[in-house]
Order: C-alpha cells, then structure tokens, then sequence
C-alpha cells in the first residue's frame, strides 16, 4: 500500500484511490475493537531505509486511516470532540517497505493535549 505525503501533486483520482485504499485496511484492522470516548492518536512511521524523512508529511494518510477507524464504529467521529491529539513519531528501526502503526489511547474525559 501506498502512503499519501502531503508533499504529492497527484491527480485527485490518483489520490483518491490511495485514500479509499488506505481507509480500507484500516477499516478491516479495526474491525472487533469496542467503541471508545476520547482518544489521542499516536502514529509511528517505520521507514524503509534511513534517508531523512518529514514525518508529518503523512498526516494526510493518518487521516485516510483514522476515517477507516470511524468507520469501523471504533470512534463515533473524528472531531476534536473525541480526537483531542495527534503524536506522529519515527519508529527507531526500519521496516523493508515501510509501515504505518496507530496507537489508539483512550484519555479521561478532562483531560486535553
């Protein structure tokens, strides 16, 4: 699967599909977790190869993902409402082809980042 980086100046049906595709996966991951409240999300970005990254280029794929997650019913949306953080690290190590990792943390409701 291909990732979508900020950074890309592709059509908006190339685009399109890289984001249906990724909504997906992350759909069917999600699939059998409960329903949570609020949450922080946290994204580890495990790269290919040790060239020198942006990680937070690849919000727009956290986004594809994390709609995937709403539409498993795992959060009821993802407005600040029930969203209140995002956390995009660089794993330490990498992993041939890269990989995208979201961590789902649940927080107190008075709680804000």
């Amino acid at each position: 699967m291909q990732l979508i980086n900020a950074n890309d100046r592709d059509h908006w049906r190339k685009s399109a599909g890289k984001t249906a595709t990724i909504r997906s996966v992350a759909r069917g991951q999600a699939k059998g977790i409960p329903r949570l409240g609020k949450v922080k999300i946290k994204v580890i970005y495990y790269a290919p190869d040790n060239r020198r990254r942006d990680t937070t280029n690849l919000f727009p794929s956290v986004k594809a993902a994390v709609d995937g997650i709403v539409d498993a019913g795992v959060l009821k949306d993802d407005s600040d409402k029930f969203v209140v953080g995002y956390e995009i690290l660089r794993g330490e190590h990498n992993i041939p082809r890269g990989q995208l990792t979201i961590e789902i943390i649940e927080v107190e409701d008075g709680l804000s980042v």
